[in-house]
């Protein structure tokens, strides 16, 4: 049980937009956005947007003690691991040390590691994480499930990927030097679309497991409002969060199912049958009569 969790139950939506970007590319298409074929409507993973908040975090609290990110660019799983065996002085890297209690299936041992892991990187400790490489298998603290969690995004509408023919001047090789000055290739972009994404956040999961804090929440709600402003590339065009809608509950395990309060916020074009270039073209709206014991914040 972790004293310092959050005590409330948390529902939110994102809504967020791109204009000629790709969001989210399928590297099973050629890095195409990613598209519900079906439909039309564009989709953004989850894996994209947790991504981008783990960026952020990195970003404005540098490995500050208590907020490292342990999916990170470059940073082997097991080095992270690692930290923890040192804590716990276990064999690192053939180290000379005590390993009776290394056995593998020791949950004692196991819950050590955990605690550990969930106090020194935040990512876990919000996202959950799978660790199973402790010592080569000998120790696992297992799959820990994240209190926070988060939906594939969709577009408001359907969007029309365009393939982009693009030119540059340098040449990769002397021989092709010889015969050309400029080398073809294509991008994809999305002229405009809008996106939403639903999350959750469980008071019970925080406090039984990881011990997701008031301070992670905070740090939450602002990696997800600028989880793009740190992270802008040529690729990806124009992102931003137009707006997080939160709904707070009263109670640890909830007052209302999340489906009602999500049906609850409504996004339509101002007018039908128009085009949508900008976010000003919706209108976004949150209904009044919310279930007894919620709470709705807007943020943008």
């Amino acid at each position: 049980m972790k004293e310092n969790a959050i005590q409330n139950r948390y529902d939110f939506v994102i809504f967020f937009d791109v204009e000629n970007g790709n969001p989210n590319g399928d590297p099973d298409a050629g890095n195409m956005p990613r598209i519900d074929p079906e439909t039309g409507y564009g989709l953004v993973t989850d894996v994209c947007l947790k991504r981008k908040i783990r960026n952020y975090v990195e970003t404005v609290k540098e490995d500050q003690t208590g907020y490292q990110i342990y999916i990170k660019d470059k940073v082997p799983l097991n080095r992270s691991d690692n930290q923890a065996l040192e804590y716990l002085k276990l064999k690192v890297d053939g180290k000379e040390v005590d390993l009776k209690s290394a056995k593998k299936n020791d949950p004692e041992l196991d819950q050590k590691i955990l605690d550990f892991m969930c106090a020194n990187f935040y990512d876990i400790r919000t996202f959950g994480a799978v660790m199973t490489t402790f010592v080569k298998g000998a120790l696992n603290c297992g799959q820990v499930r994240g209190p926070v969690q988060l939906g594939f995004a969709r577009s408001l509408d359907p969007i029309l990927p365009q393939e982009v023919t693009i030119t540059r001047v340098a040449i990769t090789t002397e021989k092709d030097a010889e015969r050309k000055n400029t080398e073809m290739g294509k991008k994809f972009i999305v002229p405009y679309a809008m996106y939403r994404c639903e999350g959750f956040v469980s008071a019970n999961l925080a406090r039984k497991t990881t011990g997701f804090s008031q301070e992670d929440l905070e740090l939450l709600w602002q990696a997800i409002l600028n989880m793009f402003e740190n992270d802008h590339s040529a690729a990806r065009g124009k992102m931003a969060v137009r707006k997080l809608i939160v709904f707070k509950h009263d109670s640890e395990l909830g007052n209302a199912p999340s489906h009602k309060l999500f049906d609850a916020v409504h996004a339509k074009k101002k007018v039908e049958g128009s085009i949508p270039r900008n976010h000003e073209d919706y209108v976004i709206t949150v209904e009044e009569d919310l279930p007894e014991g919620v709470s709705c914040t807007i943020m943008e």
